[in-house]
């Protein structure tokens, strides 16, 4: 039997609810699932025609918009593995994907078209198409006249269905293996977890080259036979506007205190059964805050790339400000010492979990998945925490020193091999630091007499935007300890109040 996951996604898609809408526009126009089911097809259809084969890599860039979707599903009927990148990456980041992951397709937006081009002329790869926010683009032109009937591809439940990357803490992304039977599992246990149904509509105001807007939002809705109102990014005022006719909002913590800035309250959603936010931290003010504003405590849950969702507070129940709640039916969740010995409740160590969620390993690296999944299954994540008598977790740091700005992650060695090379910088170290609205934002404290228009110029042409340093901060020397590490903790704690009005 197959166990590709589209066929858990088709029966709500297809099955007595063909022309019901799943997407509302921002425009106000709408794609049935009739017609998201065709345009998947269609584009199966022409995956198949070009060659492509189950298992082979497709590299996606491109704007958010309707047809995105639809490709999206047509990767996972025709088996083929989904390779999204985040449309702010630079030609240089760009390269090692391409060279990485050896895709053999690339799609991307026109607005990314040339370093795009440059690099598959490079690479030899022929088949390339782009697809815009607008659903225009030679792919549109190219697969025009394919039929929309397609039978989906079988799959097995630990064949690939997904390719993400996540930088390493080396500067060496890591390519992160999703399988159908990973993304299924999660599926059906948010589904169950936060009570999906079909007279749900969800406002998706997500980035899509994630697994929180394209897995846990997407396929929440999917699952249920849910609609979506589906806008190309967040934006305060338009979330305002269409709130009133939602049951659902996913979101980062920006997303939150951007809302309570633009004064969101009780009557903007009188319909919202739940709020919930990932990706990032929640501060606990920002808890209290949104509460008092519209009477909703806002859910908060916590996942990874390569683990998609592993805890959650609860639906009915208590939601506890500072905790990413209990663990998802399905998951095994423990906080361990050193050693690898489960730790009493409220002692501080490190997360680790188990289940059908967890990832099958990193892309062409053995080594260092198995240095991260243990022989008992369990995946050590990198976090700190803290569990509680009665389940609950607390996140209290990252041990490998992860920035998450904005819900996106940054990872310090990147940023910090790209300074270090400019002239003048003898070293760097680059941390995150509280910020009202970012949650953290990325600080770079560099040693060195460099001119710092230069290396502005220079981070900026070599890293996407999030990446960038906010602030950089001239010093001496870096503190470190007796064995001469860098002391980021004592970094900062100096620089804590930065961002603080």
């Amino acid at each position: 039997m197959s166990a590709n996951v589209f066929d858990v996604f088709y029966p709500q898609l297809a099955v007595g609810k063909r022309h019901q809408p799943l997407l509302t526009l921002a425009d106000g126009q709408q794609w049935s699932r009739q017609q998201v089911l065709e345009a998947s097809g269609r584009l199966a259809n022409f995956f198949v025609a070009q060659g492509l084969v189950p298992g082979d890599r497709v590299t996606v860039q491109i704007d958010k918009g309707p047809l995105g979707l639809c490709l999206y599903l047509a990767c996972l009927r025709a088996g083929l593995v989904y390779h999204p990148l985040n449309t702010g990456y630079q030609p240089a980041e760009l390269a090692y994907f391409l060279e990485n992951a050896e895709p053999s397709a690339v799609i991307c937006s026109s607005a990314y078209e040339a370093p795009l081009t440059a690099l598959c002329d490079r690479l030899g790869i022929e088949r390339r198409w782009t697809l815009n926010g607008d659903d225009t683009g030679t792919l549109v032109d190219a697969s025009g006249a394919m039929a929309v009937q397609f039978e989906t591809v079988a799959r097995g439940p630990d064949d690939l269905a997904a390719l993400l990357y996540s930088s390493g803490t080396t500067g060496r992304p890591k390519g992160i293996m999703l399988s159908h039977a990973n993304m299924a599992a999660s599926a059906r246990a948010l589904h169950e977890a936060w009570a999906f149904s079909e007279s749900d509509r969800l406002l998706h105001m997500l980035p899509v080259f994630h697994v929180h807007g394209l897995f846990v939002a997407i396929h929440c809705v999917l699952m249920s036979g849910a609609q979506m109102v589906y806008l190309p990014k967040f934006d305060a005022q338009q979330a305002l506007r269409w709130l009133p006719e939602c049951t659902v909002m996913m979101g980062v913590p920006t997303f939150y205190t951007r809302l309570l800035d633009a004064r969101i309250g009780r009557e903007h959603c009188p319909n919202v059964r739940v709020f919930i936010s990932g990706s990032a931290p929640l501060l606990a003010e920002t808890f209290r805050d949104f509460e008092a504003a519209t009477g909703h405590r806002i859910l908060e849950r916590y996942g990874m790339t390569e683990t998609n969702m592993n805890t959650s507070n609860p639906l009915h129940g208590e939601r506890r400000a500072g905790t990413v709640g209990q663990a998802l039916p399905g998951v095994g969740l423990q906080v361990v010492d050193d050693a690898g010995q489960p730790l009493p409740p409220g002692e501080v160590g490190s997360i680790q979990v188990k289940g059908a969620n967890v990832f099958q390993g990193y892309w062409r690296m053995p080594e260092k998945t198995a240095e991260d999944i243990g022989a008992d299954g369990f995946f050590n994540t990198g976090d700190k925490g803290a569990l509680s008598a009665d389940g609950y977790l607390s996140i209290i740091g990252r041990a490998k020193d992860l920035i998450i700005t904005g819900g996106l992650n940054v990872y310090p060695k990147e940023v910090e091999l790209l300074i270090d090379e400019q002239p003048g910088v003898l070293e760097s170290a680059v941390i995150g630091v509280p910020h009202p609205d970012f949650g953290e934002a990325v600080v770079a404290v560099v040693v060195g007499d460099a001119q710092w228009p230069d290396v502005q110029a220079a981070v900026a042409q070599g890293l996407a935007k999030f990446k960038q340093p906010k602030q950089y901060i001239a010093v001496k020397e870096l503190p470190r300890n007796t064995m001469g590490k860098v002391q980021k903790a004592a970094l900062r704690a100096q620089y804590q109040g930065l961002f603080q009005s």
